[in-house]
């Protein structure tokens, strides 16, 4: 049997960046495995006035670098997902108003602009925010805050995400299913067959009974199909977007 320990989707330890992912990075993970959006990237400067149009069927704002993983990379993403804090400076703020501390939001900070405006991203041990300024706001301004699809806002005069610094929960469930159908997903690209996919998850002794035990690769066929399906498609679930309609994508996909 081939030994595949050296290739790059094999070791497990590879993939432990994704148990801390919020939805938009892992969105940005499925994403950039799609061979159409590859494609698409690799176009970019000799069709540069459809990258944005194609930029949009992805649901993006502008294309990103698909060798980037979620820890690299700053995908500008459509928007309308609840996980995005707008801030505006507060024209009428009361005594105990909140203000815009820049130093006091935790974890390692970012500042991009998205084609759009300016955004701040916070990544912390197991938590991601995500922030769209406004213009005019500076640092220890009052703040006002805007939330979409219910979020829950912070207390009054707290810092939205203070309490959220040196925090490390244990990784769930669905952390580790996404993190198993990312794996299964590249070594089913790089043409690994379902046996030797679960060699890679779950080790060579739980796949010495690969031919008696249906269970196991029932959980094997059940996680590379959902990462194709992500891959495919899915991933605007996890971004929030609206699904495209049926046949539209392959339409546009199979257009020179």
């Amino acid at each position: 049997m081939v030994d595949h320990s050296a290739e790059p989707w094999y070791p497990t330890a590879a993939y432990l960046y994704v148990l801390h992912l919020d939805g938009l990075a892992l969105a940005w993970e499925y994403l950039r495995r799609h061979p159409d959006y590859r494609l698409d990237w690799l176009r970019r400067h000799r069709r540069p006035q459809a990258a944005q149009q194609a930029a949009h069927r992805w649901g993006l704002r502008l294309l990103e670098d698909p060798a980037l993983d979620a820890r690299d990379a700053h995908p500008a993403w459509l928007p309308g997902h609840a996980a995005v804090v707008q801030l505006y400076p507060d024209a009428d703020p009361p005594l105990d108003a909140a203000t815009f501390a820049f130093w006091r939001i935790p974890g390692h900070k970012q500042l991009l602009h998205d084609g759009k405006g300016l955004a701040l991203i916070a990544r912390s041990p197991g938590h991601c925010l995500r922030f769209a300024l406004a213009a005019g706001l500076e640092d220890g301004m009052a703040v006002a805050y805007a939330y979409r699809g219910g979020a829950a806002a912070p207390a009054r005069g707290q810092v939205p995400g203070a309490a959220l610094a040196d925090a490390k929960p244990r990784p769930t469930p669905t952390a580790l299913l996404e993190l198993h159908s990312l794996q299964a997903l590249d070594a089913t690209l790089a043409g690994a067959s379902l046996r030797e996919v679960a060699e890679g998850l779950f080790g060579v002794d739980a796949a010495a009974d690969w031919y008696s035990d249906g269970g196991l690769r029932s959980k094997v066929r059940r996680l590379v199909h959902r990462g194709d399906a992500l891959m495919r498609g899915g991933y605007r679930r996890l971004a929030q977007l609206p699904p495209l309609e049926k046949g539209r994508f392959e339409d546009d996909a199979k257009r020179p």
